[in-house]
């Protein structure tokens, strides 16, 4: 369900989702979110390009929605030997896009919400996060690293989180 580029970093569409130790990246985060969940003890993690923040009952492409990603993410964690308890979320994404508009159409914050909300109730903590804002975000992702998270924002700027 991803490109995987030669020099072995794997590429996260929209929608779509990875887990295991690879370098892991999502290009041009508009109002989509980038979730990453990092097991420091085993240094995997898996890293998924939420779309939109309700799947409305559809169960193709879980990563797409922040409703349903997360719980994806978890079982493919617990399949290559991750405990719950170990792990640890970082969020990136989620900026307000059409500034001009507001409600409904502020989907980076309705991400957001969703999987904060999901996360509270799987008793994940959040770690760090990079959200809102009116710039598109590229994140890349080192689970081997530490966890590290590499946040590029379209303004030029570069954190770490």
């Amino acid at each position: 369900m991803n490109g995987e580029l030669d020099s072995g970093v794997v590429i996260i569409g929209i929608g779509e989702y990875h887990t295991g130790t690879n370098v892991m990246s999502s290009i041009g985060l508009g109002s989509c979110i980038g979730i990453i969940l990092h097991d420091p003890d085993r240094k995997i993690g898996s890293f998924a390009h939420v779309m939109l923040p309700n799947s409305n009952g559809k169960l193709e492409r879980p990563g797409k929605y922040a409703d349903t990603a997360v719980k994806v993410m978890l079982e493919e964690l617990r399949i290559k030997g991750s405990k719950k308890t170990s792990l640890i979320a970082k969020l990136a994404g989620g900026a307000a896009m059409f500034k001009n508009f507001s409600g409904n159409l502020n989907i980076g914050q309705r991400n957001a919400e969703v999987l904060k909300e999901v996360l509270k109730k799987e008793s994940i903590p959040i770690k760090s996060e990079d959200l809102g804002g009116e710039v598109g975000r590229t994140v890349t992702y080192y689970p081997l690293n530490n966890g590290k998270l590499v946040v590029k924002r379209a303004n030029g700027s570069t954190i770490e989180i």
